[in-house]
């Protein structure tokens, strides 16, 4: 029998960042079918009991289920959003050990319902568990992609929006590198509504430079911040992963930065780290290159060599 041709997404991982990525998944109306996936089964049947109670209200009534790994077969998306979350007081680069045991579970599990679609990463540390589901998957690197700096990027533009007083939909800035703390804002490639932000601190003299400093590192302890009040961090991510979950879905050809791979991109080779990339419904079509200065070339080169020198042991 043919299979019926839908949007179908898979989460695995129904913890805090997974269960709210399915809630707003279901509020946005973005798949036809939505299967969870997690460990402990019965908690991702509850998920999906209070899911699909609130079906009424949503804008496309999702078939949401419980599912198993064989169900991944005919998925155009699985979201892996499994792995031991950050705790208080860890980076993310903590999380190494921990979840590339986890993640090659997952992907050689996947792997064997017949996958073909495209992975998206959102477990921490991002770009090295990108990394290793493509490898443990062996699918072409541009159908593994990472959630990298896309959240970063928000709360950049967001912070940005703020202090200039615009909307941050018009503010047109980019975080990029590690998802963390050697990640670096690109302030060269940054406008407002078509005006870069430099010129913008020139013309006005209630902006000043060094309020820069303040916003970027407001921006990457933002997560730290968070975590000490709450414990975790996770409406955020959600809203970054349906974003990339509707442009492939949506075949947009649009620009966010994610956890892509660089094959000379940028001057680095063989590493998954934050860049802005054209996303569309084969994965990732292209990388696009920003015109980095050189204080920004040096930190992005930076950020890759720790990223390298995380992943050399455990991919040589």
């Amino acid at each position: 029998m043919t299979q019926e041709k839908i949007n179908r997404v898979v989460l695995v991982g129904t913890g805090f960042v997974g269960s709210s990525c399915a809630f707003a998944l279901m509020n946005q109306g973005m798949a036809d079918e939505l299967i969870l996936i997690d460990a402990d089964a019965e908690k991702a049947l509850g998920d999906v009991m209070d899911l699909n109670h609130g079906k009424v209200f949503a804008p496309n009534p999702a078939a949401i289920r419980l599912g198993e790994y064989e169900d991944c077969k005919h998925a155009d998306i699985v979201v892996i959003c499994a792995g031991a979350n950050q705790k208080k007081g860890e980076t993310r680069l903590d999380l190494v050990a921990k979840n590339l045991a986890i993640f090659k579970e997952i992907t050689e599990s996947v792997m064997k319902s017949g996958f073909q679609g495209i992975f998206l990463v959102a477990a921490n540390p991002v770009d090295i568990l990108t990394y290793a589901t493509w490898k443990y998957s062996g699918l072409p690197k541009e159908r593994v992609i990472g959630s990298g700096t896309i959240l970063d990027t928000s709360r950049f533009r967001y912070l940005l929006g703020d202090y200039f007083k615009i909307a941050p939909n018009n503010v047109h800035a980019y975080i990029i590198g590690e998802h963390g703390d050697s990640e670096l804002p690109v302030y060269s490639a940054a406008d407002i509504g078509g005006i870069p932000v430099m010129k913008m601190i020139e013309r006005n003299k209630a902006f000043k430079k060094e309020d820069l400093d303040e916003i970027f590192k407001n921006v990457r302890d933002a997560a730290y911040q968070i975590i000490s009040r709450k414990g975790a961090t996770y409406y955020g991510i959600a809203m970054g992963l349906i974003r990339i979950t509707k442009a492939i879905l949506h075949n947009e050809n649009c620009v966010l930065t994610v956890s892509a791979y660089l094959d000379g991109h940028y001057g680095e080779n063989d590493v998954y780290i934050g860049v802005p990339a054209v996303i569309n419904r084969e994965g990732i079509r292209e990388i696009i290159e920003l015109d980095l200065n050189a204080e920004e070339q040096n930190k992005f080169k930076n950020s890759a060599a720790i990223l390298k020198e995380i992943l050399a042991p455990h991919f040589d």
